[in-house]
């Protein structure tokens, strides 16, 4: 296998860390772009909440049949940078596409492609990262990372909100160009030679989980074999099932009962989530340190049923405060334990990016058939009873972790930083 290096010079690894931070920061608003605004932009050009629905849900099953296969190509290849550089330019194009027409078709393809170039990004900053910081750093390095890229978020949404209130929606895709653009100079400042792709892929520590002679990697087999995995994957699944439309109906409910600036007021349901994500990013780094990731994974999935309630009960141009503030706590805390406890289980194995993009598979099995769910439910029973049901199916998610909180406990302690970890590289 290509480019095995032996360790980076310190300087390498602290211009990587520094680069990894300003790329997560960027690629935010690269790959969310126009995604906050898709349902306000086409609802402005006589698009119903159906439709709406069915397309993004389109969009991401195409997105969700990528995700492990690009894990497994993040875990092979040593050209992670160019996997982001390319995916990231095919992205910011394929949202132009929607400026030309709005056509069915368009915003099909246009969604579709999006989906697909996306679902590279998230195993390739992850699979640098873990090859820049190693197994041990991994918690705190991700959980900086994830900060960085809700700020991104936050700061990007704002100035969308702004850019589209007075220049009109065109302009956001004009700004995610210009963001593009940033995170691509940010992969190019990571040195190459900081990364040990063996690390990147979980091969750090030979010899754990039954890894074959010679450091080789296990066969996919080991992921269905891996009881806690398939837990989380289906805590996951039902947990996106109902927050990947909350969102973007709320934002339809509140604009559409003329509470709201469509711009604006979907810049601020971004900008309040993504503020407490930042918090919500840190706190979970620290829990998952002290306590490991069972207790944060469990949070995350308590909120959503209260997020449902309170969207149920209160559609309000205020409510985005409550509203938005619950899903930055739950997305917050899964930004950063997901990733982390992904890692922790399958190292050794030389699959942590297929793991990844496995999860992210399951994952996106429930938020991409959400948004079509929720859509024509609050097409046939109005907006109310929609979020009800929505915030209802983490309850699954709940019953799921805390049942099999015996086998889950001890496989998710893998938060292992220290204290000087978590901390080393803060004044960076």
């Amino acid at each position: 296998m290509a480019n095995e290096r032996g360790p980076s010079r310190p300087a390498d690894t602290k211009r990587a860390r520094r680069a990894l931070q300003s790329l997560n920061f960027f690629m935010a608003d690269m790959q969310a772009g126009i995604g906050p605004f898709l349902g306000v932009f086409l609802q402005q050009r006589g698009w119903a909440t159906g439709p709406i629905g069915t397309v993004m849900t389109v969009g991401g099953i195409a997105g969700m049949t990528m995700t492990a296969p690009a894990g497994a190509f993040i875990d092979h290849t040593t050209h992670k940078r160019w996997v982001v550089i390319f995916t990231g330019m095919f992205t910011v194009a394929a949202s132009f596409l929607i400026l030309l027409a709005q056509s069915g078709l368009i915003v099909t393809a246009s969604q579709i492609a999006t989906a697909v170039a996306g679902a590279a990004i998230g195993p390739a900053v992850a699979g640098m990262t873990l090859g820049i910081v190693r197994q041990k750093g991994f918690n705190a390095q991700n959980g900086r990372n994830q900060a960085w890229n809700h700020a991104g978020n936050m700061i990007g949404a704002g100035l969308s909100g702004w850019l589209g209130w007075r220049f009109g929606i065109p302009a956001i895709f004009y700004l995610a160009a210009v963001f593009g653009v940033l995170a691509i100079a940010s992969v190019l400042m990571i040195p190459e030679q900081a990364i040990d792709h063996r690390a990147a892929r979980g091969l750090e520590d030979e010899g754990r989980h039954g890894e074959s002679e010679g450091g080789r990697a296990e066969g996919f087999k080991t992921l269905l074999r891996n009881k806690p995995m398939l837990i989380l994957a289906a805590s996951l699944a039902c947990f996106h099932l109902g927050n990947g439309a909350m969102l973007p109906l709320y934002g339809l409910a509140v604009v559409g009962a003329g509470k709201g600036n469509a711009s604006l007021f979907v810049a601020e349901t971004v900008v309040v989530a993504q503020a407490v994500m930042i918090v919500a990013s840190l706190l979970a780094m620290k829990i998952a340190a002290g306590r490991g990731y069972w207790l944060v994974m469990l949070i995350s999935f308590a909120v959503l049923p209260l997020r449902g309630f309170l969207a149920g009960t209160f559609i309000e141009h205020w409510g985005v405060w409550p509203v938005q503030a619950l899903d930055g706590i739950g997305a917050g805390l899964q930004s950063v334990a997901v990733p982390g406890l992904v890692a922790c289980l399958l190292n050794g194995t030389g699959r942590v990016n297929v793991g990844q993009g496995a999860v992210m598979t399951v994952q996106g099995i429930g938020a991409s058939l959400s948004p079509a769910i929720g859509g024509w439910l609050a097409q046939v029973l109005g907006y109310h009873v929609t979020f009800f049901i929505l915030g209802s199916f983490a309850l699954v998610s709940v019953a799921l972790w805390i049942g099999y909180a015996g086998t889950l406990r001890p496989a998710c302690a893998g938060g292992s930083d220290t204290l000087a970890d978590i901390t080393e590289g803060a004044h960076e």
